[in-house]
């Protein structure tokens, strides 16, 4: 609990900005970190529509460099906070006030992302003036944030002091990037040293003493949740392509497209939450970067099979210039990438390779190559994804099969 809280009161004067206990017992996801992670809903929702929305209309290159950029964004500012969080919540009205003004960022960046890809599309700059304003919106207050702790908490001040610098120095880039308005190609150069600079400032901070003060068991929650708001476009493609098909009446195909709808949203939350991240972060702290770093593109991942079954709506709805083959490939490839940073993640903190992990691979890479061909072919898209659904199961399966593994116990370095 935050120092100068008491339990059962309601107020939530500014305290002291000292650092969590990083072994605090039973520390969970508190309601504002909850409300937070709503508005993100938004944001992916907005990358999955567009993204469904331009592969659908053949314009695939723009599509996922757009939504790259995107869920980058997206995903980058959300990372941060939770870092932040889990070390120095106070959830005074500081810390609160603080968090909604990143919560009307998020709301503008989404508000910013189709203008961003509709001139991917169509012209040679990239409109990314309402998204740019909406992340630094999101940026700045946690300049703000560091700066507090830096001033607060004196032993870790380089390392908060660092934070904030480099939080800065992106920040302006940002902002002259918006009003240089370069060619696009120019604009993603820039992007990608910005980038830079925003991943390289919390690594160099964390390398200096002991870093912050995280809790492991936090952060892995943390994560999970987002996991769970990334599936969440899943569920809804899955909804519109069974609408697709529920005008004609109750069929086999709209059946089968349920049940393979679901069961891929439920395989990929089984397999995620199979894996005791929790444990495994405390345990290897210094090995934290590289996996909540990964996590980015497994977020994206999520959310792009959320968008690959919103373009198999559009394909029953014949609205759509993809074929089933290219339909089914919508949800197949990021569902390969989901697999390719589970297994990663997992081999990243245990630092080791598991033979049966090998054999889950392959299996899975086979049901994966299994659906393309079958499409390929001329099977009828909706049994295609049955085919694809069954692709976590085989982790599923695997790991519940298998006795308890000793994932929690130190590995060698």
């Amino acid at each position: 609990m935050p120092e100068g809280q008491t339990r059962g009161t309601l107020q939530h004067a500014v305290r002291r900005m000292v650092g969590r206990d990083p072994h605090e017992e039973g520390r969970a996801s508190t309601p504002l970190e909850l409300l937070f992670d709503l508005t993100f809903v938004i944001a992916f929702g907005t990358a999955a529509d567009q993204l469904a929305h331009l592969l659908t209309e053949e314009h695939v290159g723009a599509g996922i460099t757009g939504f790259l950029f995107s869920t980058f964004a997206v995903s980058w500012a959300w990372i941060n906070f939770s870092w932040f969080a889990s070390a120095y919540d106070t959830d005074d009205w500081v810390f609160r006030l603080t968090t909604m003004v990143q919560m009307v960022g998020v709301i503008v960046l989404a508000l910013g992302l189709p203008d961003m890809f509709a001139s991917l599309v169509h012209g040679d700059h990239v409109d990314n003036r309402l998204m740019v304003i909406g992340y630094v919106i999101m940026r700045v207050p946690m300049l703000f944030q560091w700066l507090r702790a830096g001033r607060e908490d004196v032993p870790r001040r380089a390392v908060c002091r660092t934070m904030a610098a480099s939080i800065l120095v992106a920040q302006v880039g940002w902002v002259l990037l918006l009003l240089a308005d370069p060619t696009t190609g120019l604009t993603f150069a820039c992007v990608g040293v910005l980038i830079l600079i925003e991943v390289s400032g919390p690594a160099l901070a964390e390398s200096l003493g002991d870093g912050t003060p995280w809790h492991g068991d936090h952060i892995a929650e943390r994560y999970g949740l987002m996991v769970i708001i990334a599936l969440g476009e899943g569920l809804l493609g899955t909804n519109a392509a069974l609408g697709a098909l529920i005008e004609g009446g109750w069929t086999t195909d709209v059946v089968v497209l349920g049940l393979a709808g679901t069961a891929l949203v439920f395989g990929v939350w089984w397999t995620y939450f199979v894996i005791p991240f929790g444990p495994l972060l405390a345990t290897h702290r210094e090995r934290s970067f590289g996996w909540g770093y990964g996590h980015i593109p497994l977020f994206g991942a999520v959310v792009a099979i959320g968008a690959g079954l919103h373009a198999a709506a559009y394909f029953l709805e014949e609205e759509s210039h993809l074929d089933a083959t290219g339909t089914i490939l919508a949800v197949a490839v990021p569902l390969a990438v989901y697999a390719g940073c589970l297994y990663g993640l997992h081999s990243l903190l245990t630092r080791s390779i598991d033979g049966f992990h090998v054999v889950l691979v392959a299996l899975s890479a086979v049901l994966l190559v299994a659906s393309v061909a079958l499409a390929a072919s001329g099977l009828d898209m909706v049994w295609c994804l049955a085919v694809l659904a069954l692709v976590p199961w085989v982790t599923v399966v695997g790991f519940e099969s298998l006795p308890a593994q000793p994932d929690v116990e130190p590995a060698a370095a």
